[in-house]
């Protein structure tokens, strides 16, 4: 079955919250998916190995009680992101953890693998791979993903140089499944703009660090909630892998945002986590501009419903001209 056909009537919103890196706990994706969107986390993010049995187990039991408690309004499923990369030694394992929880929804990162593909599908999970263009969208399909997590310009952590506009556009050119989309979305509107675009899903990263149950410093939500799109540098130099950090995160460290080096793509290393010396490097999208403060997940969720909701009434009804003056202009002429 398809998976947009198994989330039929299962979300309150067609959003994906992104697998924050280090963040991302069971406390903010059972949030996540008890307010009604698809709430994820890294397997990297329990630590040690044996406690992503822990975790799985947490919070799939509170997801059921949860349900039990509202079946009027269960909750979304939840997702785990897998680093398939060749550098991530851990990988095997976390997958066996995965499968023996039957986990509903995976995301892999850097690197399609079959064999991680045909594992999930085993039990009836469903892969989303995420990509920056459109070779390794092909790649991603060719090897057995389901569907794609489309990773455009201005997306927190490790982003691609498109536009979200050219990269959707080329891949609805080729694709008809399961798509979501990435890239400085943290409003309803934009919500509404992805699915306009042809995506399935939103994928929101940035706003969830900036919440209660998030696994961030105080210091790193507060320059989420000061900053704004220009604050956003996009470098290669922290893992190896081009993606969008905080400036004044990356000053603080000692460097200079607007001169940095250029890294070899050989020194990336997620098994044993960042680098010391970047630890308080903070990654975060050019969407910053749309946070206004340190909320619980489930009122972020709340107000994004309601500015989903209020984005459709909108364009409802108004005319063919959505913008005003294109409509003064048209009545001139």
């Amino acid at each position: 079955m398809d998976l947009r056909q198994k989330l039929h009537g299962r979300l309150r919103l067609p959003l994906i919250g992104s697998p924050l890196f280090i963040i991302s706990v069971p406390d903010l994706v059972v949030a996540q998916c008890s307010a009604g969107i698809i709430g994820s986390m890294p397997t990297l993010n329990a630590r040690p190995l044996e406690q992503l049995d822990d975790w799985l187990s947490e919070i799939q039991e509170r997801l059921a009680a949860y349900d039990a408690a509202n079946p009027d309004r269960p909750s979304a499923p939840f997702a785990m992101n897998l680093i398939v990369h060749r550098s991530n030694d851990r990988l095997d394992e976390d997958l066996k953890r995965v499968v023996k929880h039957k986990v509903p929804l995976i995301i892999s990162s850097l690197g399609a693998r079959t064999e991680v593909n045909d594992a999930i599908h085993s039990y009836g999970g469903h892969v989303l791979h995420d990509v920056i263009n459109q070779t390794f969208a092909h790649k991603a399909i060719e090897k057995g993903a389901d569907g794609l997590v489309l990773v455009a310009s201005g997306a927190g952590g490790h982003a691609g140089a498109q536009s979200p506009f050219a990269l959707m556009q080329e891949t609805r050119a080729w694709f008809d499944g399961p798509v979501a989309l990435s890239g400085s979305i943290a409003h309803g509107r934009s919500i509404l703009a992805a699915e306009a675009m042809g995506a399935d899903f939103a994928y929101m990263g940035s706003a969830f660090i900036a919440t209660e149950e998030a696994r961030a410093v105080e210091d790193y939500k507060r320059m989420l909630v000061e900053s704004g799109a220009e604050d956003i540098v996009y470098t290669n130099l922290i893992t190896g892998v081009h993606g969008n950090y905080l400036k004044s995160s990356v000053r603080n460290a000692g460097l200079d945002p607007d001169n940095l080096e250029t890294s070899d793509s050989s020194a990336m290393s997620f098994a044993q986590g960042r680098n010391k010396k970047w630890k308080d490097i903070w990654g975060a999208g050019q969407s910053v501009s749309g946070i206004n403060a340190v909320l619980p997940a489930g009122e972020l969720v709340a107000r994004l419903h309601a500015e989903y909701l209020e984005a459709r009434r909108k364009l409802a009804g108004a005319s063919p001209l959505v913008n005003p003056n294109w409509a003064r202009l048209a009545q001139a002429a």
